[in-house]
């Protein structure tokens, strides 16, 4: 393994507008590559020390999937279950157009984000609670008020990125009788040793945030923004799709346990190895595969709530298939590969974050840089 080449290309990162970047490689249980480069904060020029923590948006959502599917284990739940049996607003759903929908939505829907739902932050429902209940709304107040919105398409015609995994939190509180922090810190956090992680900013994470920035398209520049996280609507809303704050040395303990088919580097085993294999199983066919076009993932199909690489040659990908994971709104990415047990993860501070220019580079520059 020789990784000059993935080093210049974090050193490049910088000077495309990206302020400061991280990343780290595990291979097979060991740490074998850590790199970073630019500034946590560049107005006044604190350079990245790899300690900070950052909002890792949609970079939750491997972490949510793989929690609820310790619930799948344990036969709590089957994916084809009707939501509706466990969150009873779901029952009756209307498509934009005034009909009732035929299909009804499944918890697999929930996973593939098939169920029709949005990402509209600002729908009517969900603005109803914000003045109703104001920061004291819970993670199941918005999963209600989501029930009340229209649905854009039949459940499993389409895929459509949206709050689905949001709502999956609400059915795992359901189903475990828990606040939805709590529950992934007991199946996720704790056995990995993810000591760092948590849901919103707390005293403890806040000194070590890497400051916020938005890539400018017309000055090709990062501007300064507060340092907040719009995905999490209230202190008692545990976003499952964008919720977490993190670190490197967390995530790539996260990251390595899913490259080792659910086997952390401390021994410790969140999921077994068949539910590992299918939650990187493609699980889209027809229009809903077709839907997912973003450049990043050409070649790759989803799973249950990540990525899954399925075609080198259409992706221009060196990689290997069955290669899974997601990224984060602020740039975050996140490679497992169970076939090399090779994890990456990769982190970034600035929201339209350049992810077509810099994820599949990042894959293609690591598997040249394994010799794989």
């Amino acid at each position: 393994m020789n990784f000059d080449r993935l080093t210049a290309l974090l050193d490049s990162f910088p000077t495309i507008g990206i302020p400061g970047v991280d990343c780290a490689v595990f291979v097979e249980h060991q740490p074998v590559y850590r790199h970073m480069a630019g500034y946590s904060d560049k107005e006044n020029q604190i350079p990245m020390n790899g300690n900070e923590t950052y909002y890792i948006y949609s970079c939750s959502k491997p972490i949510t999937c793989a929690a609820v599917l310790t619930l799948l284990e344990e036969g709590k739940f089957l994916l084809t279950d009707p939501l509706s049996e466990y969150i009873p607003e779901f029952r009756d759903m209307y498509l934009e157009n005034g009909e009732k929908a035929k299909n009804p939505i499944t918890i697999k829907n929930l996973f593939t984000m098939t169920a029709g739902f949005t990402y509209n932050l600002t729908s009517p429902e969900i603005q109803k609670v914000h003045t109703s209940k104001g920061n004291n709304a819970t993670t199941m107040d918005f999963v209600h008020a989501i029930a009340k919105e229209p649905i854009s398409f039949e459940p499993g015609t389409h895929w459509q990125y949206s709050l689905c995994h949001d709502v999956l939190a609400g059915f795992a509180e359901v189903v475990s009788g828990k606040r939805f922090a709590d529950f992934v810190r007991e199946r996720i956090f704790e056995p990995i040793g993810m000591t760092r992680s948590d849901y919103h900013v707390n005293e403890t994470n806040e000194k070590t945030l890497a400051a916020l920035y938005q890539f400018n398209d017309e000055t090709k520049t990062a501007d300064r923004i507060p340092a907040e996280c719009s995905y999490t609507f209230t202190p008692q809303y545990d976003s499952g799709g964008a919720g977490i704050v993190s670190c490197i040395d967390d995530y790539i303990l996260f990251a390595d346990a899913m490259a080792n088919k659910g086997m952390a580097k401390n021994g410790n085993r969140i999921l077994s190895e068949k539910t590992v294999d299918l939650m990187r199983t493609n699980a889209l066919e027809g229009q809903a595969l077709s839907d997912m076009n973003w450049t990043q993932h050409d070649g790759y199909g989803y799973g249950l709530g990540v990525r899954t690489l399925m075609d080198c040659a259409k992706g221009g990908a060196i990689g290997q298939t069955g290669e899974f994971g997601w990224g984060g709104a602020a740039g975050a990415y996140a490679l497992f590969d169970p076939e090399n047990r090779v994890a990456m993860y990769y982190a970034q501070h600035m929201l339209n974050n350049l992810e077509p220019y810099t994820h599949p580079r990042l894959r293609n520059v690591l598997y040249a840089c394994l010799g794989k």
